[in-house]
């Protein structure tokens, strides 16, 4: 199993931090409560390493379709206002990412990154309606061959505390290239231009670089 770039600090100094705890403890407890506490610290720093795992996958090549950019829950799809980069009614795809999700994310399409933003901001629970603009979140604009514009936001949640972009403008990317990471839970929106057709259902569980979001209407 692989593990991501992204993880290794923050596994070194979880193992560090487990270790010195259990250490002390070893010195403190009793045989059996040190032998319980040692176990549970144990699958919390498997937990950890698993966080950060990128499994193998045949992610999906496909120049007519938007690709899930996140694993986990389809938690919303609404028509809402874009009020950022398109500044127009738009379809909106929530996608919760629980932490045993993987939360590397990738590129829905192959095109060109037209527009990156940073926005600091909050630590609202994924779920709550004004996360997308209060939270710190990314936003993310790739522009097909074919003309068409794809926004994706990386969105903080309750427990994320760091959103990672590994692109840049102008560049291009293909499909299911690494396009940021997302510690400890959160949540990605992606907005469908009006050329596609939703595909995915409310509830839905999908993966990135290998769940179809929607379809150009076209094909």
């Amino acid at each position: 199993m692989k593990i991501h770039r992204e993880g290794k600090q923050s596994i070194i100094l979880g193992f560090i931090a487990f270790s010195s705890v259990n250490l002390m403890l070893f010195f403190l407890l009793p045989v059996y409560p040190f032998l319980i506490l040692l176990i549970i610290s144990s699958l919390m720093l498997c937990g950890l390493i698993l966080f950060f795992r990128v499994p193998e996958r045949k992610h999906v090549k496909n120049p007519f379709s938007i690709i899930s950019p996140a694993d986990g829950r389809v938690l919303k799809i609404k028509e809402v206002y874009e009020n950022e980069y398109f500044k127009k009614p738009m379809t909106r795809i929530s996608i919760f990412m629980s932490i045993t999700d993987v939360h590397l994310n990738r590129i829905p399409v192959d095109g060109k990154i037209v527009y990156v933003q940073y926005h600091p901001g909050r630590y609202l629970l994924a779920f709550h309606p004004k996360s997308s603009e209060l939270n710190e979140h990314n936003t993310i604009v790739v522009e097909t061959d074919r003309g068409h514009q794809i926004l994706v936001r990386q969105i903080a949640g309750g427990l994320a505390r760091r959103v990672r972009c590994f692109v840049n403008e102008n560049e291009q990317y293909r499909q299911g290239d690494e396009m940021g990471f997302i510690k400890f839970g959160s949540r990605a929106d992606v907005f469908i231009p009006d050329e596609y057709k939703v595909s995915v259902v409310k509830n839905q569980k999908v993966k990135a670089g290998v769940s179809v979001l929607a379809v150009l209407k076209e094909e």
